[in-house]
């Protein structure tokens, strides 16, 4: 069994915010997939079961707030008896240009606060993780607050289409593997991506 989870916060003041673009990429799996996120049975988290080609893969979004994730995420592994090697985080990179995809198998939280509750929780940071770019922000504002603002009206226009590609870089993850994820992905720059609402 696959996890594949999106990191975010939860609530209506945090939705659509930079720092939960995690969120948002799980969602439009879910919904790509046909599969209805519901509360998890003895984890603060919504899941869904999803199938993707011959594997299945639980799809969720911890409930625990950002800095918490790794309580939700080490008990979702344990109930859906899956390993370190079958997991897969999706979250938001500061120190990746807008639109710009970097899937690892392993690395330190590099100051993301819900990656390094993830690797406290689990003794290890030998999980992959999909990061998806957002940007500094400029010099007069801090990081802190940069990441609970939402996008402005330039980035969201790109947003569907970027969302969709670290859709299919999570998929590709779970059929075609890491290695091969990471050779096409990582490698397509931060493509300018159209506004579905143009078209």
């Amino acid at each position: 069994m696959k996890l594949i989870v999106g990191l975010g916060n939860p609530g209506v003041l945090y939705s659509g915010s930079r720092h939960n673009i995690g969120f948002q990429v799980v969602k439009h799996l879910a919904k790509a997939k046909k599969s209805v996120l519901k509360k998890e049975k003895g984890a603060s988290a919504l899941s869904a079961k999803a199938r993707f080609g011959e594997t299945d893969a639980v799809l969720a979004l911890p409930l625990t707030f950002m800095n918490l994730s790794g309580e939700a995420v080490k008990l979702l592994l344990k109930k859906h008896k899956a390993g370190l090697g079958d997991l897969l985080v999706v979250c938001d990179d500061l120190d990746l240009e807008f639109g710009r995809l970097r899937l690892r198998a392993k690395g330190s939280s590099a100051g993301h606060r819900g990656i390094q509750s993830i690797i406290g929780h689990l003794g290890s940071n030998e999980f992959s993780r999909l990061r998806v770019g957002i940007g500094r922000p400029g010099n007069h504002i801090e990081a802190a607050d940069y990441v609970l603002e939402h996008f402005n009206k330039k980035e969201s226009g790109e947003l569907a289409g970027i969302i969709k590609n670290a859709a299919e870089c999570c998929e590709s993850w779970v059929n075609e593997g890491l290695e091969k994820s990471m050779g096409v992905f990582n490698k397509r720059g931060n493509v300018q991506y159209p506004n579905p609402n143009d078209e």
